[in-house]
């Protein structure tokens, strides 16, 4: 009889001191009955902690938008979208698959249509993308939330205007729910052709050179610039300009604009030489978000320039040493090329050649998309969309509903919505909002839940282990594979001091390990420090520069961390799975970026 490691979704419980948490989410991310019979996996990379109400948005509308792509515009022939579920606080999920082989076959004839149609226009689509998608941040950025003031504005009346400001709480409400929803649409318009364009390549040199290694597959892409870069590219413009300036000594470690922005400034001309360059870096690459885009409180460097003020002392330190700052781009090419030619002269036929380099060149084509769609969606509009949500939440203080701005973010978006109808009913009664308590203790309740959530720990994964999970997509990104199932189904307190991922970046380093869970934790980083973490972000760029090398729980060899690492020359090894949990702040390890291992030398140092 065949034990199963995972717990059954229907046999989790709820946590002590959280028994409510359905409370936070829609009816429909509830374990149903018919769950069991289903394997599903805690998507750690875009949801690392337990969500709050509000922040649910998130999953909601990517879902929503993925699977509409997938199951619906485009027909991908096996895949459809993904089914999610939330359990204490931590979003699950699970994909569709089609095996019927003539819905196979009919799905693929649209596919093969649609998606060549994309492909042979992608150029002038990316193109066509980029306008919609600032056309998406001005709208967000122009809608202007009604303050609700004690007398209507006369225009209303001279210019018979016809609508009172209540009414505009709720139609400015819908619009931005509504623009947030459109941005995962366009987010994932072209995003999974450009991951169904990897997989086919990723399968056609397994097939083709089986010895070959998903490292040197995920190479072949190298060495092309993003937008992603950016931001960090720009802070070390700022810090070669400051030297320049001779401004250096004025930046700290702990970014405190309220210190070094006015010590800037009184230093004349070169200060606001250097002010100015802040200004025009600023907009649009600090709005780059400190999270990956899905929590309300991972806020842009906009927000916060404490952020990336306190990356800008390493990088003057380098400048001023005389080391670069500049990735190794060039090198990165000409190893692409490199392994590009040495296994295409591998191939026997013309056509395979042919083959390989259509596939290929179509892997470099969708390449910069990718990437760079994570800086208009997941960090520009997204951060946006999140300060017009606390706008929202001004309001509802102001008129008493919730105790300060940031309890917005423990509603749900629906009840967010009947908030908003109760301070509209009392402005226009003139009387206070019925039952002013009522969200009050809501959000205490919610608050006080998600603290003790935040302390467990998440099953990796739930309901009947597969015989096998081969899934390319599943592999690239997420770093899961059936050898991944069996890790997590090893029983606590195996450990044999060795953990096995992916090799997402070459070489092989020792040094001392930094667990890092969030971006709070940057000033503990010292130099030459090995990064150990769930997941990295985008906005993380600025630290690779101290480090020797980077580990991650999850991610596969397409991940951002294993991209990231591969385009800064830094060794990693991504998808361990519990390197977090089992490596320890100051313990000496070794990082084989080679062979996707990492090794725990000692003890704590």
């Amino acid at each position: 009889m065949k034990i199963n490691p995972f717990p059954m979704p229907s046999s989790i419980g709820p946590v002590a001191g959280a028994e409510n948490w359905q409370s936070m989410y829609p009816y429909f991310t509830h374990v149903q009955p018919e769950d069991d019979q289903r394997f599903w996996f805690y998507n750690s990379m875009h949801f690392s902690e337990p969500m709050s109400a509000f922040d649910m948005i998130t999953a909601e509308a990517a879902y929503h938008a993925m699977g509409a792509y997938m199951t619906r515009v485009f027909a991908f022939p096996t895949a459809m979208g993904i089914d999610y579920r939330v359990i204490n606080g931590r979003v699950y999920i699970t994909a569709n698959t089609v095996t019927d082989p003539d819905k196979i076959q009919e799905r693929l004839q649209l596919f093969q249509q649609r998606a060549g149609h994309y492909y042979e226009n992608w150029d002038t689509f990316y193109g066509e993308w980029e306008q919609r998608m600032l056309a998406l941040i001005r709208d967000m950025n122009a809608i202007k939330i009604p303050e609700l003031p004690e007398y209507e504005d006369e225009a209303v009346v001279m210019k018979n205007r016809g609508t009172a400001q209540n009414h505009h709480v709720r139609t400015t409400y819908h619009r931005t729910l509504e623009l947030y929803s459109q941005m995962w649409m366009h987010h994932f318009e072209m995003l999974m052709l450009g991951y169904g364009a990897y997989v086919v390549f990723f399968q056609f040199c397994k097939q083709a050179f089986p010895e070959i290694t998903d490292q040197n597959v995920a190479r072949m892409v190298a060495g092309i610039d993003v937008l992603m870069f950016r931001p960090d590219d720009e802070l070390k413009k700022l810090a070669r300009l400051a030297v320049e300036l001779e401004l250096g000594d004025l930046f700290t470690a702990d970014g405190n604009p309220a210190v070094i922005l006015p010590a800037v400034k009184a230093r004349g001309g070169n200060g606001a030489k250097w002010l100015q360059a802040l200004e025009v870096a600023r907009d649009p690459w600090f709005n780059i978000s400190i999270g990956d885009g899905f929590y309300h409180y991972e806020r842009s460097w906009n927000d916060d320039l404490s952020v990336p003020l306190s990356a800008l002392p390493h990088y003057i330190e380098l400048v001023r040493q005389g080391q670069s700052l500049d990735r190794p781009t060039e090198r990165l090419r000409q190893e692409r090329d490199h392994i590009v030619n040495e296994y295409r002269s591998l191939l026997g036929s013309d056509e395979e050649k042919a083959a390989f380099d259509q596939m290929l060149s179509v892997c470099h084509l969708v390449f910069p998309y990718v990437e760079n769609h994570k800086f208009y969606c997941e960090h520009w509009l997204t951060t946006s969309f999140f300060n017009k949500v606390r706008e929202f939440g001004s309001l509802l203080s102001r008129f008493g509903v919730i105790d300060q701005q940031e309890d917005v973010f423990h509603l749900q978006h629906t009840e967010v919505e009947q908030a908003l109808a109760a301070v509209m009913n009392s402005w226009a009664a003139g009387s206070p909002p019925a039952n002013p308590n009522h969200w009050k203790v809501i959000v205490k309740e919610r608050r006080a839940m998600l603290k003790v959530l935040a302390d467990c720990q998440a099953p990796p994964a739930i309901g009947p282990m597969p015989d096998n999970i081969e899934d390319p997509a599943l592999q690239m990104l997420w770093g899961i594979t059936t050898e991944t199932l069996h890790r997590w189904a090893l029983p606590p307190g195996t450990d044999t001091g060795e953990l096995k991922g992916y090799a997402a970046s070459s070489g092989v380093v020792e040094g001392i390990a930094r667990v890092l869970r969030s971006i709070n934790d940057f000033g503990e980083v010292q130099e030459g420090d090995i990064l150990v973490c769930p997941v990295t972000h985008p906005s993380w760029s600025p630290l690779f520069s101290k480090l020797k090398a980077a580990v991650s729980d999850i991610g596969g060899t397409m991940s951002h961390m294993a991209i990231v690492a591969r385009e800064y020359g830094m060794p990693a090894v991504v998808g361990t799975g519990d390197a977090t949990k089992r490596i320890k702040n100051g313990q000496r390890i070794r990082v084989d970026g080679d062979r996707g291992i990492v090794t725990i030398l000692d003890d704590v140092a």
